[in-house]
């Protein structure tokens, strides 16, 4: 074999690179809820992926969520699962009652493309609301108790009827549990 080749085949055969390994994602803390259905995991998620971290403010937020609506975005006020266009009073996943919150949705929801009968379209439609960014700050501050983001809460959503809310807000967290991922 000629040198010249002899030393291109050598060249292919002796690495002169090493590879890179991509550093490890560093694990990210997370809650996850015992025992909670398919909606509740959702909204979880979306509201961590919004930056909530705080367990008590999580709790306070999923406690107010399922005293309104058990987490069914196709809810009227009263019970009755209907879509967005047949209800009249409070709809979806915190009942959404007056008429500019109420009709607000529809907009949303056709400005996106999505359903305003859809758990996604709703969850990020709360998070635009005005009366959602006054409290936002609020809820993303660790550290408080339960009771203080329920009184948040309250300027959210603004119940008539307190209801169960802070009971399920204990509830949640008492399963709401931290884990790597």
């Amino acid at each position: 074999m000629p040198p010249a080749q002899s030393s291109v085949i050598k060249e292919f055969e002796t690495p002169t690179a090493t590879k890179e390994v991509a550093p490890e994602k560093p694990k990210e803390k997370r809650l996850i809820c015992k025992g909670c259905n398919e909606s509740e995991n959702i909204a979880l998620n979306y509201f961590q992926d919004a930056g909530i971290k705080d367990r008590n403010a999580l709790a306070t937020i999923m406690g107010n969520i399922k005293q309104e609506s058990k987490f069914n975005a196709d809810i009227c006020e009263g019970g009755s699962f209907r879509s967005y266009s047949s209800c009249w009073g409070g709809y979806g996943l915190i009942q959404w009652t007056s008429a500019n919150r109420y009709y607000g949705l529809g907009d949303f929801a056709r400005k996106i493309g999505g359903s305003p009968s859809d758990l996604y379209t709703q969850l990020r439609y709360l998070t635009t609301e005005v009366q959602w960014q006054r409290i936002e700050d609020r809820v993303k501050t660790p550290g408080k108790s339960i009771d203080r983001y329920m009184d948040y809460a309250y300027s959210w959503i603004g119940w008539g009827h307190h209801g169960a809310r802070t009971s399920y807000a204990y509830d949640y967290a008492s399963r709401l549990i931290t884990v790597e991922v």
